[in-house]
Order: C-alpha cells, then sequence, then structure tokens
C-alpha cells in the first residue's frame, strides 16, 4: 500500500510550492500533473481546451499508474487540481494505484489573488496551458471551488506564508494514525 498526498485546489493556489515543501521534508517523490501533461504536449501537439483536456486526464492516470509501480509502502505526493476529474474516477485511480492512506492538503487563496498569479505567470508557463485571459475564468473557479472532503484534509491558506513545521506536524499525525491502526491489525 501507498500513502497519497493530493495536494489540491485550483490552478496558481499555490499547490505546487506546497507539495513541494512535502516532498521535501517527507522525502517522497512529488508527481505533478502538469508535469506530465507537458511531456504530451511536448510529442503529442497542443490543442484546444477540449484536446488539453483529455491530455490532462492521461496525464492524471499516468501519475496514479506510475505510483501502483512503486515498491511496497513508499508513498508520493500528488500535485493536481483533483475536482478536474469526477470523484469515482479519482477513486478509481486510488484503488488501481494502492493507494494506503490518503490525505488531502487544500491549498486555497483569494480569488483575485489566483487570478493575479496566474496572469503574472502565464507568459512563462508552457504554450499548452491556457493564456492569461484565463485569469478570469479562473477566478469564478476559485470563488466556489472546495477541497474534496472524501479524506482528512488540512487546510493551507497560501496567501499567508507557509507554516512547514505545522503542515508537517499535521501530516505525521494523520500517517501515525494509520501506522497505528496497521499495527493493531497485525
Amino acid at each position: 500500500m501507498h500513502p497519497i498526498v493530493l495536494v489540491n485546489g485550483v490552478p496558481a493556489s499555490g499547490k505546487s510550492t506546497v507539495a513541494a515543501a512535502i516532498a521535501d521534508r517527507l522525502r517522497l517523490p512529488i508527481l505533478a500533473v502538469d508535469t506530465v501533461k507537458e511531456a504530451f504536449f511536448d510529442h503529442l501537439g497542443i490543442g484546444d481546451r477540449d484536446y488539453s483536456r483529455r491530455l490532462g486526464r492521461a496525464a492524471y492516470q499516468a501519475v496514479f499508474s506510475t505510483i501502483a509501480g512503486f515498491p511496497d509502502g513508499l508513498g508520493a505526493v500528488v500535485d493536481a487540481w483533483h475536482k478536474f476529474v469526477p470523484l469515482d474516477v479519482l477513486e478509481d485511480h486510488l484503488v488501481r494505484a494502492k493507494a494506503g492512506r490518503v490525505i488531502e492538503v487544500w491549498c486555497h487563496a483569494p480569488p483575485e489573488v489566483c487570478a493575479e498569479r496566474y496572469r503574472t505567470r502565464a507568459g512563462d508557463r508552457h504554450p499548452g496551458h491556457p493564456p492569461a485571459g484565463y485569469a478570469t475564468e479562473l477566478a469564478d473557479l476559485a470563488a466556489r471551488a472546495t477541497p474534496i472532503g472524501r479524506w482528512p484534509v488540512i487546510d493551507v491558506d497560501t496567501e499567508r506564508p507557509l507554516d512547514e513545521d505545522g503542515l508537517l506536524r499535521k501530516l505525521h499525525e494523520l500517517l501515525r494514525e494509520e501506522l497505528d491502526r496497521s499495527s493493531e491489525a497485525r
């Protein structure tokens, strides 16, 4: 089984920064859907939004298929906007990945902050991603976005400085619960 930390939030919500901190501190591999998707763009080409979404779903599946091949017990940090797929799709991927404990880290910031972050970085992102004009649509999405809430959720307001120590304490506590339960079952 593989413990999995789902770092979740809309684009430009600060997920990648938070995911990198978690992966570094827990010494876990980080799998970012955008990284896989950008490789697909490079090899398969760039298309319209529907095409981009198809590549996103393929990248998402590739991430969880990769985790399934990890040595037993090795966990992962998965950086993605996890609500871009239906919950049953995510749950199926987690089953195929042989997920153990799943923890959701919910990254968020005010809609206008997410929109401005997106506009600021748009010129530096892979051209397969939506252009800076997407920021308006993103602000609307950020205003109504919520965590999945199916697993324990750790809330991270990315407009504030990241409290890495506090975040890691919460993650260790939740992961320790998993270890304690598996020890009792033996």
